[in-house]
């Protein structure tokens, strides 16, 4: 009785410490989450972009204010890009480059 009941504690005690080994780390988890959450600005920001493109051509927008407009929305873009491939350079293994 005394050898099952240390094989279950062993056993409980191996699950336990294995358990991040199975799921991956949180920094990953974390890292994948940033990671969407900043594609999905960048897309957005895309679309902003385009939006402000088309209500210049319909003359909604006088030549000015578009390129004030436009110069901001796309150095937003740019930090966002910037930020993406540094999460990506971090998430990247030691032997990557």
């Amino acid at each position: 009785m005394t050898y099952v009941l240390v094989l279950v504690v062993l056993a409980a005690v191996v699950l336990t410490v294995s358990g991040p080994l199975r799921r991956g780390t949180d920094t990953e988890l974390d890292t994948g989450a940033m990671r969407e959450e900043l594609e999905a600005e960048r897309d957005a920001k895309y679309r902003e972009i385009r939006d402000a493109e088309l209500d210049h051509r319909m003359g909604k927008l006088s030549d000015d204010d578009f390129h004030t407009i436009d110069r901001g929305l796309r150095a937003e873009a740019i930090e966002l890009l910037r930020r993406i491939d540094a999460l990506a350079g971090a998430a990247a293994p030691a032997g990557r480059s």
